[in-house]
């Protein structure tokens, strides 16, 4: 599978644009603030289902539009084409259709388009809180099987339903909040443990990836290790949840569970987060991309679009070359406003310049 062609309508600073890609190397270039960020925040959005950069919908639409709109056009290995399009609207609800098809349910569409996203921004995956790393378990579990997504929204909103009955409850409990409570602790325990199991695989599988990976980028002998080990798995989230109760009771909020809990990285032995330097940190992101998208061909029999935005001006010239030689086959944008390495070797080249298109 590749993407043959991404249309944009109205969306962010782009009116129209029209980019034809190459199935190997597109290097999309342009001075910064022009719109390359836009362009790869539309393709990715059709895997998603969002803006990798965390955005809300509305802020994707072209400001003095009611609506934008992507439309990919993906070339199938049996020679098949299908369309996929997203239509984001200001005001009402999103609409995703395949084929022209309109699907019922947004998570419908996940699959027809998988990219893989390296971004500077993925330094905040080693460096900030554990909600980083937490949604970057939870997109690559989605990636993976689109039914992941629907098992994060029903934990989500059994969540929201236990919170709202510990505020409710005011710090105590009558005998119908009790039962009601018991009732959302056994359906957020279910969901729970379904995430927990399912996360604990996935790092299972990612750690020498990772490993293997970062050994690559940087050279030597570092040694990275992921560890995914929440307290509350090893005595069950149900017992967990008993055991908080007067302290979530107390808080008005359920302070156990996955939406809690840290992935663990290390170098050599501590803590990435404190210990590691920027440099280190930053290849240790590239590495936990890369590992995940060599997971995602493995898995799913499927190579995503691989998408370098402006990665390769934060590495030295080392570890850029490390990362272009080691990048598995499939298709690859680069987006850049310098100098592209020699080993980049792109196909096309693609200019942007105030959100246009430019020969």
């Amino acid at each position: 599978m590749h993407l043959e062609r991404l249309d944009l309508v109205d969306f962010r600073n782009y009116a129209r644009a029209e980019f034809t890609l190459t199935p190997h190397t597109t290097a999309v270039v342009g001075r910064n603030g022009q719109g390359k960020t836009n362009f790869v925040e539309g393709l990715a959005y059709l895997s998603l289902l969002g803006s990798f950069r965390g955005a809300p919908a509305e802020a994707l639409v072209r400001v003095g539009a009611e609506q934008a709109v992507i439309r990919a056009t993906i070339r199938q290995p049996d020679g098949r084409e299908t369309l996929v399009e997203a239509e984001l609207n200001r005001n009402g609800r999103n609409r995703f259709l395949v084929n022209r098809q309109q699907l019922q349910r947004s998570r419908d569409a996940l699959g027809a388009l998988r990219v893989s996203v390296f971004s500077p921004d993925d330094l905040a995956l080693v460096k900030d809180g554990a909600g980083e790393r937490r949604r970057f378990l939870d997109d690559a579990l989605v990636t993976l099987a689109a039914k992941n997504d629907a098992l994060r929204l029903d934990f989500e909103r059994a969540l929201k339903q236990r919170n709202a009955l510990l505020k409710q409850a005011g710090g105590r409990l009558d005998e119908a909040a009790a039962v009601t409570l018991d009732v959302w602790d056994a359906r957020v325990a279910d969901l729970g443990e379904r995430i927990g199991y399912a996360r604990a695989t996935l790092v299972a599988r990612l750690g020498p990836l990772v490993d293997e990976a970062y050994r690559t980028l940087a050279g030597g002998t570092h040694e990275v290790a992921l560890v995914y080990a929440p307290a509350w798995r090893s005595i069950g989230l149900v017992a967990a949840l008993a055991g908080s109760r007067a302290d979530d009771l107390r808080r008005q909020l359920s302070t156990v569970g996955p939406h809690r809990d840290e992935l663990d990285l290390s170098i050599n032995g501590l803590p990435a987060r404190t210990h590691a330097s920027q440099g280190e940190q930053r290849t240790l992101a590239l590495a936990l991309r890369l590992a995940t998208h060599r997971l995602v061909c493995d898995v799913v029999d499927d190579v995503p679009v691989l998408v370098l935005d402006d990665v390769l001006s934060e590495l030295d010239e080392d570890r850029a070359t490390a990362l272009l030689t080691s990048l598995p086959d499939g298709q690859v944008v680069i987006t850049t406003a310098g100098h592209l390495p020699e080993q980049a070797k792109p196909e096309a080249t693609l200019r942007i310049e105030g959100g246009r298109l430019v020969e």
